[in-house]
């Protein structure tokens, strides 16, 4: 289940108490309605259709609505109890928090994080929770239950008169109403051995061993594995992966613990022992195995934070303008940064931002120097950003960011966990509006002649005319070479008819958009600037006439004769 709550709203009134809501679940992104919410991070069309689209994707679901509405959405998904996130309705002004399903899935705990934010008491009515104060299938952060499915049956025996018993520490327990009893029937063991569940047993795992690496190398998860079974220690205890500062740009010990689903942190030491170590001080168990230092807590608490995390440092596209176009996984790396960069334009575009994100905000020819200020911080250790508008790959940051990292041969650069999202481009978000002019070949050049000589870009000009492809121009005009585009167009009358449709679009997904269409022989460079996107069709671009007057225009799929 992804971590990341969606909250959903379907009017502005509810904005205020969704924000409150969003404060308390980091990573959290506010849906609204697009005919009614102003701000929201995400915009939809269809309540229906997205509330299950986020249940399908295993979202935790906060709906501020009535619950019936919720539930009439989801009906034709409610089949398998045990794949359910957690699903929430919350009355419009947080006088009301309602756990609708998820049970298994903690929707409980989601439920009384989110009352109080709220200030207000969750209405939870599961019959065990409400007699024994506590939820046996949901343990606190730092526990596992190892088998959860077997949870209904226990709780429904401890509800039917049932006593248990405790084998092991479970602090939770203590402010809880649990018919425990030293002879009780009913176990529930907490270990960190490598066991299976008994009958008529919940098994809990703490999380508190921490292994230090030695080394990195192909297999590792494996080895991992091995020691721990031959300690008969269990995976589901694993707390940390722990490597020397100097393995950071190592990829067999990423993928380990990305394998593991565990931090992973490095520290300034010479052996796998002295990792183990700093991060359990006083360990009840410690062993070392093929260079896996493995050192057991006496409780999760007792595992100290040592060393740094992997930085991560991520390029993301915005797209156009219009914060529904933004891709989702876009918002939710932009949500969970610590630094965020970018031409100013594209940071306020990211927003909303929370008060904590450090921003840096740089003026739009300082690529380069932007990119070597996102690695410095990412190697660090912080959550970095870098925001581009549209797709970060087309003459955009991604680009810049490679180029940074391809000009050095610091470790620290090479480790960061570096990501590229992509994004809506311009040209994408442009042929979109009017229809499919970019539906056969085609190529996107950019006129600008800062990073690539004038001739360069008229020679490529003249192959893709002369090859038929439909073209996108970015950067087509500005004042220091308003000469460029009027020359660029007399090249391509010398290859294309004068009727060719081409699609002018300026500030698409933004305010001020407009999309228009004229022909190649009535295009001037004054209807140009440099927020326009120019589309040149192929030979075979075609218009039709929409009911309003205005053109659909598109390139068909096929070339030459039409199929039969």
């Amino acid at each position: 289940m992804s971590d990341a709550a969606a909250i959903v709203i379907l009017g502005e009134g509810s904005l205020v108490t969704a924000r409150r809501i969003q404060a308390a679940l980091p990573g959290s992104e506010i849906h609204g309605l697009a005919a009614r919410v102003n701000g929201a991070d995400i915009a939809f069309d269809a309540f229906g259709e997205t509330l299950r689209g986020l249940y399908e994707a295993d979202r935790p679901i906060v709906a501020l609505c009535a619950a019936g509405i919720v539930i009439r959405s989801l009906a034709p998904l409610l089949q398998n109890k045990r794949a359910e996130p957690p699903v929430l309705a919350v009355a419009e002004d947080g006088s009301a928090v309602v756990p609708l399903l998820g049970g298994l899935s903690g929707v409980n705990l989601l439920a009384r994080q989110i009352g109080a934010a709220l200030g207000t008491t969750p209405a939870i009515t599961t019959t065990g929770e409400i007699r024994f104060g506590t939820c046996l299938i949901n343990p606190p952060a730092g526990y596992l239950l190892r088998n959860p499915a077997d949870g209904k049956t226990f709780i429904s025996n401890l509800l039917a008169g049932a006593k248990m018993r405790v084998e092991g520490e479970a602090p939770w327990f203590a402010a809880a109403k649990l018919p425990i009893d030293p002879a009780g029937s009913l176990v529930a063991r907490v270990t960190h051995q490598d066991v299976m569940p008994g009958a008529d047993e919940l098994l809990f795992h703490p999380r508190n061993i921490v292994i230090g690496l030695g080394r990195g190398e192909p297999g590792l998860a494996d080895r991992i594995l091995a020691a721990l079974a031959q300690a008969q220690l269990s995976i589901h205890s694993l707390a940390l992966l722990l490597a020397r500062a100097r393995d950071l740009a190592d990829p067999h010990i990423a993928r380990a613990a990305a394998a593991f689903n565990v931090p992973l942190r490095f520290a300034a030491a010479d052996t796998a022992e002295q990792l183990a170590l700093a991060a359990v001080p006083e360990p009840i168990l410690s062993l070392t195995i093929e260079q896996l230092a493995i050192a057991v807590a006496p409780a999760p608490e007792d595992v100290q934070e040592v060393g740094r995390r992997r930085g991560r440092l991520a390029v993301v596209g915005l797209g156009p303008g219009d914060p529904a176009m933004m891709v989702p996984a876009a918002r939710r790396e932009i949500d969970q940064a610590e630094d965020i960069l970018g031409y100013e334009t594209y940071v306020k575009m990211a927003g909303p931002l929370r008060p904590e994100q450090a921003v840096h905000a740089t003026d739009n020819r300082e690529e380069l120097q932007r990119a070597r200020h996102a690695f410095e911080l990412a190697a660090t250790g912080r959550s970095v950003v870098v925001v581009s508008s549209g797709d970060p790959g087309v003459f955009a940051m991604a680009a810049a960011v490679m180029e940074a990292l391809d000009d050095t041969d610091k470790p620290e650069w090479h480790g960061v966990d570096l990501a590229v999202l992509p994004g809506v481009s311009a040209a994408m978000a442009a042929a979109s509006r009017i229809g499919a002019p970019l539906g056969h070949d085609f190529c996107i050049i950019s006129l600008s002649d800062n990073l690539k000589p004038w001739p360069v870009i008229l020679d490529r000009l003249a192959h893709a005319a002369s090859g038929d492809f439909a073209m996108a121009f970015y950067n087509p005009i500005s004042k220091a070479r308003p000469w460029q585009l009027g020359e660029a167009l007399d090249l391509l009358r010398r290859y294309r008819e004068l009727e060719t449709p081409v699609v002018l679009g300026r500030d698409i997904g933004r305010p001020a958009e407009r999309v228009t269409s004229v022909t190649l022989g009535e295009l001037t460079p004054e209807m140009v600037d440099m927020r326009t996107v120019v589309i040149v069709g192929s030979s075979m671009t075609r218009r039709i006439k929409r009911p309003d007057g205005n053109d659909w225009v598109y390139t068909p799929r096929w070339y030459g004769t039409k199929p039969g």
